[in-house]
């Protein structure tokens, strides 16, 4: 059993024990310090299509009520739709039930301030302390919330998205797009047909009922979709698109089967709208190179923030950007409101290729081609993370060649390449990205500077317990290489 708890909400196994799992009591807690926490009256409250998803919508809904909010509950609703309706309703803030793109066992809650966006660090952290100290007054019967259940906000966001000034309705009409969808039955197979109805696209729904029962795991990577990529070789379609549970994230297969990459995603959105408004863009770190290319080739500038939606939405204010998001396929448009949204990119992507009469594959190739590894450290027990990423800076500063950034980890950008070590929030790793111009230089130096980590982190701990036996290194991602390093 797993509860994990974060600045934007908890999510965990469904089941078990109190502080272990995600369960009624904990549920409670933090639905109840979020509440006090933000004063208001009003609370906006939709979910996606996990089996688990009534039975945490009813305990929210009635932690709400207790504490005299009136609630508007949205129904079946993504995540960016939850955002929207807050806006929209002017609500106190929003609770989207979803566990995003982890497995049908899992739920999770996620906490959105007035404006329908995620906390800030210290706003989340600020309610994690007070679910801690239980210090809740709840409402006496004279003041009890009402609840309202309103499902018209799936339409309110499509209608958003239409209207948005580069989507371009006419266009995509006069394509007559086939496309095959796969929604892994959670909340995408109900707005996502509403939203190509309106479009005039053609479409095949996979997995498109709303039962929770996901039919593979939820992450849209490609050892996940072979179902659909099976269907799209089968049949001739212009498109492939896949959704995660919750419907902010969103990856693109070419007509021919071929993966677009989930990168590159935010690469065409961003191309397309950096080709009619001037401006900047943002990513995260870990974000392929070719947003910057693009970015710098339609005249803007581009930025990078540190891991997380909230870090990247922050930045894009900072900076003016008018388009940003993650590697994950997370498109934010400004425009629409900032939030990674499916929905949003999934129309100006037809727009792209609208306007350009060009196939998906023909536009992937015309942009920069670079190929990223990921992978993972695995620390022992009392690793000085900091100490060894230290080690591993000087071991860099004097490298001409390379720019160094310690925003959220490390990262060391080479002229052809970089590579990025951040660690995890969630699990006992160091996450290792690495990008190249060829998956093989990618890996070698990945594997390189996990090869550096690893000597690092046995040489703190020898020296820590005076040691000098031998102690086993292992990745449980891939096999180590022993090499000389070169790191050049």
């Amino acid at each position: 059993m797993t509860l994990i708890k974060s600045i934007s909400g908890i999510y965990g196994t469904i089941g078990g024990r109190p502080g272990d799992s995600l369960n009624p009591l904990d549920i409670v807690k933090l639905t109840s310090a979020f509440a006090h926490y933000i004063h208001g009256r009003k609370m906006v409250v939709g979910r996606d299509g996990r089996m688990s998803g009534l039975m945490v919508r009813n305990i929210v809904v009635g932690t709400l009520m207790g504490l005299g909010y009136d609630v508007i509950d949205i129904g079946y609703a993504s995540t960016p739709t939850t955002e929207l309706a807050v806006r929209m309703a002017g609500a106190d803030g929003g609770i989207v039930i979803t566990a995003s793109h982890n497995h049908s066992q899992w739920n999770g809650l996620k906490l959105l301030n007035h404006n329908g966006e995620f906390l800030t660090p210290y706003d989340g952290k600020e309610i994690l302390a007070l679910a801690e100290t239980e210090n809740f007054c709840y409402a006496n019967i004279q003041h009890l919330g009402q609840l309202t259940i309103d499902e018209t906000f799936n339409q309110r966001h499509i209608d958003a998205v239409l209207n948005l000034k580069l989507v371009d309705v006419d266009a995509i009409r006069k394509r007559h797009f086939r496309v095959c969808v796969d929604t892994i039955n959670s909340v995408g197979g109900i707005i996502l047909p509403q939203l190509f109805q309106a479009l005039g696209v053609d479409f095949e729904i996979l997995n498109d009922e709303c039962t929770g029962a996901f039919a593979h795991k939820p992450e849209p990577i490609e050892n996940n979709l072979l179902g659909i990529i099976g269907r799209m070789k089968q049949e001739h379609f212009d498109l492939g698109i896949v959704v995660d549970s919750d419907v902010d994230r969103l990856a693109f297969i070419c007509e021919d089967g071929t993966m677009f990459g989930e990168e590159y995603t935010l690469v065409s959105v961003a191309d397309y709208v950096l080709s009619h408004t001037s401006g900047n863009a943002v990513s995260d770190l870990s974000n392929t190179r070719a947003l910057r290319d693009v970015t710098l080739q339609r005249g803007g500038q581009y930025f990078a923030s540190a891991v997380g939606e909230v870090n990247i939405t922050a930045k894009m204010k900072e900076v003016g950007a008018i388009i940003g998001g993650d590697g994950n396929g997370g498109v934010i448009y400004p425009e629409c409101h900032y939030g990674r949204d499916a929905l949003v990119g999934i129309a100006l992507f037809l727009s792209s290729l609208s306007q350009q009469q060009c196939t998906v594959s023909q536009l992937r190739a015309s942009f920069p081609d670079y190929q990223i590894a990921k992978s993972s450290i695995d620390l022992m027990p009392d690793t000085d993370v900091e100490a060894i990423l230290k080690k591993v800076r000087d071991r860099f500063s004097k490298d001409k060649s390379a720019q160094i950034s310690e925003t959220d980890g490390l990262k060391i950008d080479f002229p052809d390449r970089w590579v990025y070590l951040r660690k995890s929030n969630t699990e006992p790793v160091v996450r290792v990205y690495s990008e190249a111009l060829s998956i093989e230089q990618a890996d070698h130096l990945g594997n390189e500077l996990m090869h550096y980590f690893y000597d690092m982190q046995k040489d703190l701990v020898l020296d820590k317990f005076g040691l000098n036996n031998n102690l086993i290194l292992h990745n449980t991602t891939a096999p180590l290489k022993w090499t000389n390093y070169s790191f050049k």
